[in-house]
């Protein structure tokens, strides 16, 4: 798309450039906007049908708030390309998700309009009161809008922070963005609640009357309000014959629902609501992919597509599909259907991500025992153990930066009542163009401290199908971490094998260094000695690779041997060093009264920026290159 070609866009840099606009030609610059949007993801892959939602909403919040001295909270971060463009970065918008470029999240290091960094969920209203509550105890007249939607209202934390703010002086807006979407179609009753919800504009119309011909009269102070709030919503249920929505409940004033893509609307409500004191609610309806058709038609495709022709809507992904070995999410999906034929007691739990981990290939044929809790990590593993405690076998889908967020149900709910509950952690290891926030680094240090805790990392995809196949029959937590991105080969699919919990293997012999790897990446250090032993032939040194399989119980005959053999040993793993493997081989030659050289690697004490997985795994000296320097490194020494 030629920016200079556009009527309103190319002279829009930052918000007072979209405040110069009449508000009769905003429709035409949420048009533009959102070709360009369009135009650019189709060639540089993001988070497209999100964006394209909640473009009349960017425009009419920056029109109307001064930001970014009024505070915005995105949440879920990637609905929000039309907020970044308009805030100063339209002109870098193409280095969008890429090495060294804009990260495809709000985050506060790239721009003072970014207010608090939204990679995950249901955070923004946690933190838009935090904001609201400073500003009240500063003195300063500071607006603070906190925007959550695309799913992202299904999240525990988002009922915590409304409860909190019925309760505690503040003057937030809180933009509901309903588009009854997450990645895909969302679940629960909250949801269906959304949908049905409708206010009176008599009721809002009679509030407002009521509470303002009370306040000019000196009738009522602030610790009055209450009562007036009660008496018109008991009017609205006379004049509506609804009972109580959940917000008006809880003291929030609620205005809606409204359509969220009338942006010349949308700015009047948004200009009459800042004038309102007190927490709010603003429910706008909008349809994700909103603008381009292909998007609108298959939402959960459309969600992040990859690159496409804008014209046929062709997705190059698509095509090129049935060239590649399937994804470790595709292995996991068929596989799991496959077991649970077998089993009637395995059932599937997934937090909102049925698609995105396959567990959908299930849920089509077997719906009654695939159960999509919403963006609830935390519900979705004590849902689990509360199944396994009665005799059903849980296999738990999160990804495993996600399950961050469900820690303590892991501890108390699974863990420490040894419960059969399966994780099946996704995404694990660096994810790429997702960043920070995705990166899934430190599940293996963050697990390997709880008691009853199995954990696996597999080699390669067959191994995920008979780790997959061997948790059934397992007694406590089962936990399976598996990295994002393209198995190794098409032939994956083998008959099951049992494969003994704690044991590992020796993938080849040598004398004078050992390897320890765990996961995926063994299959990295197995090119990089490749590659050294092809630069150097001469070299008489040789190299002994153990892939452990298993970090907790780890395997202590392969230590064992390690530890009396070696004098150098190097352990690869793709999460942090601080708790992960490499810590736990040093704990073992320690307690043993082994004392070879431990190098580790691994990713340091710092989070990993976004980027390519190629050139993040450079970057980290963690990819053929790096590893194989390494080893060259180490055998030197001395």
């Amino acid at each position: 798309m030629d920016v200079n070609k556009t009527k309103y866009l190319q002279f829009v840099e930052l918000p007072e450039d979209v405040k110069k606009l009449k508000t009769e030609e905003l429709p035409g610059l949420c048009e533009e906007l959102r070709n360009f949007i369009v135009d650019e993801l189709s060639h540089n892959p993001g988070h497209l049908a999100s964006s394209l939602g909640t473009v009349e909403l960017a425009v009419a919040i920056h029109y109307v708030f001064n930001t970014p001295y009024d505070r915005v909270v995105w949440d879920v971060g990637h609905q929000a390309y039309a907020h970044k463009i308009l805030t100063g970065r339209r002109k870098k918008f193409s280095t969008n998700r890429q090495f060294k470029g804009l990260c495809g999240f709000p985050t506060p290091k790239e721009s003072e309009y970014d207010s608090f960094g939204t990679g995950h969920s249901s955070t923004s209203i946690s933190a838009g009161l935090g904001m609201s509550v400073a500003a009240m105890l500063k003195g300063e007249d500071r607006q603070v809008v906190a925007v959550i939607g695309d799913g992202a209202m299904t999240g525990g934390l988002a009922f915590e922070g409304l409860n909190n703010a019925s309760m505690d002086k503040n003057n937030m807006l809180i933009v509901l963005n309903d588009n009854n979407m997450a990645i895909d179609p969302l679940k629960g009753g909250f949801t269906q609640y959304l949908t049905d919800i409708t206010t009176s504009k008599a009721y809002n119309k009679l509030r407002h009357d009521v509470y303002q011909w009370c306040k000019q009269r000196g009738w009522i102070s602030d610790k009055q309000k209450q009562r007036v709030q009660h008496f018109s919503t008991s009017i609205k249920t006379l004049l509506t014959r609804q009972a109580n929505n959940i917000f008006e409940g809880l003291n929030i004033r609620y205005f809606g629902p409204v359509d969220g893509h009338d942006v010349q609307t949308l700015v009047r409500i948004l200009e009459e609501i800042k004038q309102h004191e007190g927490p709010k609610v603003l429910h706008l309806v909008t349809v994700k992919g909103k603008g381009y058709k292909p998007a609108e038609d298959s939402v959960t495709v459309w969600h992040a597509p990859g690159e496409f022709n804008v014209l046929t809507g062709e997705r190059k992904a698509v095509n090129d599909k049935h060239k590649h070995p399937p994804l470790y999410q595709e292995v996991f999906g068929h596989t799991l259907l496959e077991i649970a034929k077998q089993n009637d007691k395995v059932v599937g739990i997934t937090p909102a991500m049925p698609s995105g981990c396959s567990m959908n290939i299930m849920q089509n044929e077997l719906p009654e025992r695939v159960f999509d809790v919403g963006i609830a990590e935390g519900h979705a593993v004590t849902f689990s153990a509360g199944l396994a405690k009665d005799g059903m076998i849980p296999y738990c889908n999160i990804y495993s930066s996600f399950l961050q967020r469900a820690y303590d149900n892991i501890i108390h709910d699974a863990a420490l009542q040894d419960l059969p509950v399966v994780l099946c952690i996704d995404r694990a290891g660096i994810v790429g163009a997702d960043g920070a926030t995705h990166h899934g680094l430190l599940d293996l240090a963050y697990l390997r401290c709880i008691p009853n805790v199995t954990i696996a990392a597999p080699y390669n995809e067959i191994e995920l199908r008979h780790l997959l196949y061997t948790a059934q029959f397992t007694k406590g937590v089962f936990a399976i971490r598996y990295p994002r991105g393209r198995a190794t080969c098409i032939d994956w699919k083998k008959d099951f094998e049992l494969l003994p919990v704690g044991k590992g293997r020796q993938l080849r012999e040598g004398d004078d260094l050992a390897i320890v790897s765990i996961g995926a990446i063994g299959n990295t250090v197995t090119k990089a000695i490749e590659m050294f032993e092809e630069e150097y032939a001469d070299a008489s040194a040789s190299i002994a690779h153990y892939d452990m399989r298993y970090l907790k119980p780890i395997d202590q005959d392969i230590l064992h041997e390690v530890g009396k053999r070696f004098k150098k040993v190097i352990t690869v793993e793709d999460g942090v060093i601080a708790g992960g493997l490499g810590s736990a081989v040093l704990e073992f030659m320690s307690d043993n009264g082994y004392a070879p050289r431990v190098i580790r690697l691994g990713i340091k004490d710092a989070f990993v920026e976004h980027g390519s997985t190629a050139e993040l795994y450079n970057m980290l000296e963690l990819d053929v290159i790096g590893i194989c320097n390494k080893i060259k490194e180490v055998l030197e020494h001395e």
